[in-house]
């Protein structure tokens, strides 16, 4: 299973993302961490270049709206539609539904353990299908 980690936009906090990362690849899983200060673009460009199975976005910039509905668009316009999107970081909870709506598959808020992430990764991962949760 393959999985890249970003950290689109300006924001410049990657902590979270990269203690995600490292979970990931404990799992067994092959991780491609892109680093801070990714586009949507970026982001597409490597999961479909690395043949990635999924991308994990990390958002604390409050953005996440505008670059999780970017990296879906460009997604569907590459026709890799398959691949899994999930993320985390500062998301109201108001946003859930609506992110869900654009084919986000699992947004993690604050508090999810690695355990819990690695878990659902496994668990929905490779089946695109899978109804957001």
């Amino acid at each position: 299973m393959r999985v890249v980690v970003a950290k689109p936009g300006l924001d410049g906090h990657d902590r979270g993302a990269k203690v995600v990362a490292r979970a990931l690849r404990d799992a067994g899983m092959e991780v491609i961490y892109t680093g801070l200060h990714q586009t949507p673009e970026q982001i597409v460009e490597t999961a479909i270049a690395e043949d990635a199975d999924a991308i994990g976005l990390s958002v604390l910039s409050g953005a996440h709206m505008t670059l999780f509905k970017r990296v879906r668009e460009l997604l569907t316009e590459r026709e890799a539609d398959d691949i899994v999107v999930f993320g985390g970081g500062i998301i109201p909870d108001a946003d859930l539904q609506p992110l869900a709506e654009l084919g986000v598959h699992k947004i993690f808020t604050p508090g999810a353990t690695t355990t819990e992430i690695v878990e659902w990764v496994r668990g929905h991962v490779g089946d695109a299908s899978a109804p957001a949760s």
